[in-house]
């Protein structure tokens, strides 16, 4: 029987649950070889371990981030729980440290799995004023002396842009292992593991597959002990991407990088016209000067891009604010609808206060998902729809 190797650039979807063997003797060596958790197995055994398909889509992630391996999983939450699970050690497990301004999935995970169910000692490292202090970071480093770091490279929603380099540095300086959520950048802009981060998330959902219709998440990395052990875990827990939706994947990374660049030019130029614009009374975007975290912007993307989210805040007095948004979304709901989600090809939005509640106490202030059409119809609409504030 021939290797059943995979050819990833014509693939069929191989939806067995378990795979055919011919000879005794090959189931034997199958089982055999999966003691050692090879990624890409000579034989597959049963999907949920691994499947050709879901193996095929992680090479062309590998790819893009430039990892010596990828994991794929149904979920960007299933993935968080994924890289995680290596640090998972009982009694024995050290305390782990959080950034505040962390994905509000990822701070509930912490709360109601993390602490409530397995007992670890999570600390969380707060921003101050739009930034985080690195001064006040090596103090809580060398205070708490944590097994690993968890950041976000660009926070939602208010696109805070961590001094990741120096976080990183900083972090394995003190003895810690560094993971990064680097969904809002993605490996066109910023490639975490060249810069000495252990491991990296992304929300496949979001700019990766990027149409609004596949979840799913990744943790890649270089470390083939993390590989094996994470392998293994997947493998248990069942956080396995389906073949159907690992090859549409495959289809819908073929235009990742095109897509991105569309996502990124497009924000950046609407976001210069709405910092005009005298109905917005703020616009936060890592591409503009005036971002509190503007150089941190520069520094870690070298300028190729800031990213396809802008967050603004409507000008008007405090009570007025609230109206302000609900005539704005009213007014552009038919061509940017209300999603809760980002990243699609499609420009979409979310009001803050609706998702974040009085966390961020801004009642005018908008998420917007900026997407890959026609900037001139995106100008159009954004400036209809906030016309329509005023009459």
């Amino acid at each position: 029987m021939e290797k059943n190797k995979i050819n990833s650039n014509l693939i069929p979807i191989f939806d067995d649950a378990g795979f055919y063997f011919e000879q005794v003797e090959d189931l034997k060596n199958a089982f055999k070889s999966e003691l050692e958790h090879p990624h890409e197995p000579e034989f597959y055994i049963y999907s949920r371990y691994r499947n050709p398909v879901v193996v095929a889509a992680e090479k062309e992630l590998m790819k893009l981030e430039g990892s010596k391996w990828a994991l794929l999983t149904q979920s960007g939450m299933s993935a968080i729980d994924l890289a995680l699970s290596v640090f998972h050690k009982g009694e024995k497990t050290r305390p782990w440290l959080f950034f505040s301004e962390i994905y509000g999935g990822t701070n509930s995970y912490i709360d109601l799995i993390l602490k409530e169910k397995r007992g670890i000692d999570v600390h969380t490292f707060y921003s101050e004023n739009g930034s985080y202090d690195m001064e006040k970071l090596e103090k809580i480093l060398d205070g708490i002396k944590p097994e690993l770091v968890y950041f976000e490279a660009v926070s939602n929603p208010m696109l805070i842009v961590a001094d990741a380099q120096q976080i990183i540095a900083l972090a394995k300086k003190k003895g810690a292992k560094v993971i990064v959520d680097n969904t809002f950048l993605t490996p066109v802009l910023w490639k975490p593991l060249a810069d000495d981060a252990d491991l990296v998330i992304h929300s496949v959902t979001k700019y990766l597959a990027g149409h609004g219709n596949l979840t799913a998440g990744v943790v890649m990395g270089n470390d083939t002990d993390f590989l094996s052990q994470m392998i293994e875990y997947r493998k248990w827990i069942g956080h396995m991407l389906s073949p159907s939706d690992a090859s549409r994947l495959i289809s819908f990374l073929k235009t990742f990088e095109i897509r991105f660049a569309k996502h990124c030019d497009n924000a950046l130029e609407l976001a210069l016209l709405l910092e005009k614009n005298p109905r917005i009374e703020k616009v936060h975007y890592p591409g503009l000067s005036s971002h509190s975290t503007y150089n941190n912007a520069i520094k870690l993307t070298k300028g190729k891009g800031f990213g396809g989210i802008i967050t603004f805040d409507l000008a008007g007095k405090t009570n007025e604010k609230k109206g302000n948004c609900s005539h704005f979304i009213e007014h552009i709901k038919e061509h940017i609808p209300i999603v809760p989600t980002l990243g699609d090809v499609d420009s979409i939005l979310l009001p803050v206060e609706a998702v974040w509640g009085e966390k961020y106490p801004y009642p005018g202030m908008i998420r917007l998902s900026v997407g890959a059409e026609p900037i001139e119809e995106l100008k159009e609409y954004v400036l209809k729809a906030l016309d329509q504030i005023q009459k």
